[in-house]
């Protein structure tokens, strides 16, 4: 069980951190006549916000490998998932998501912005931002649908990938109970990658010119807050 605690922990860290990024200054907006942020204010939330929802969405993949592991190699899996590989994987992930926020940030802020800079959204993203360009967008949305595929689709194939395998061994468990309990060790991972992944692919993948302010608020709202308030109270329910 302690790799998955230690995953979990790392989970817990990045929800708290993804919402405490955004959050606190939508409610002060909320109740604020003055509703302004700073270009280094935004500039550092975005870049924040990138990096912890792109290690988040690694993270994933990292604990579907877990689970992976724990049911179809159990005897082996103290030995496979030792607390140095542990680490490296989490190490990777923010790695990957520092390096990938990076270029998103860059992209953006490189362009001209001509004003009126009143932001349509409750936070400095990414395509809530570009909308404020006078400059030529197409390539920072050719850049977005190649990182989007790159950060999105394939961890979302190595999830595909780990239960692929874990269901051909649940099926293969002779015990109705076995199969049951292991098919319930994976619906809380199941769950908040689908809140988590759905929302974020489908703005983020989304061609800049056909993106609605108001829809890509809802799913902003959804993936940023409302997926960070059930993850707890889903992992809780099933650990």
């Amino acid at each position: 069980h302690q790799p998955m605690y230690l995953l979990l922990r790392v989970l817990s860290m990045l929800d708290m951190s993804y919402v405490t990024t955004t959050v606190p200054q939508m409610l002060v907006h909320l109740v604020s006549r003055k509703k302004t942020i700073s270009y280094f204010g935004c500039v550092t939330q975005m870049f924040t916000f990138l990096v912890l929802g792109i290690t988040e969405g690694w993270l994933f993949s990292v604990m579907a490998y877990d689970r992976y592991v724990a049911i179809c190699h159990p005897l082996r899996y103290k030995v496979i998932m030792s607390p140095w590989l542990c680490g490296a994987m989490v190490v990777f992930c923010g790695l990957w998501g520092v390096s990938c926020s990076l270029v998103y940030v860059v992209f953006t802020m490189r362009l001209p912005y001509c004003g009126p800079n009143e932001i349509n959204h409750f936070f400095c993203e990414v395509p809530a931002v570009l909308k404020l360009t006078c400059a030529d967008t197409s390539l920072n949305d050719r850049v977005d649908f190649i990182l989007g595929f790159i950060l999105l689709l394939v961890p979302l194939s190595f999830i595909l990938a780990s239960y692929i395998r874990i269901f051909a061994t649940i099926l293969t468990t002779p015990s109705t109970q076995g199969r049951l309990k292991a098919f319930s060790t994976c619906t809380s991972h199941i769950t908040v990658v689908t809140m988590f992944c759905g929302p974020a692919m489908f703005m983020y993948m989304n061609p800049g010119a056909d993106a609605s302010p108001e829809r890509d608020k809802k799913l902003a709202l959804f993936y940023n807050v409302i997926s960070a308030f059930l993850n707890p109270i889903v992992y809780r329910i099933k650990t």
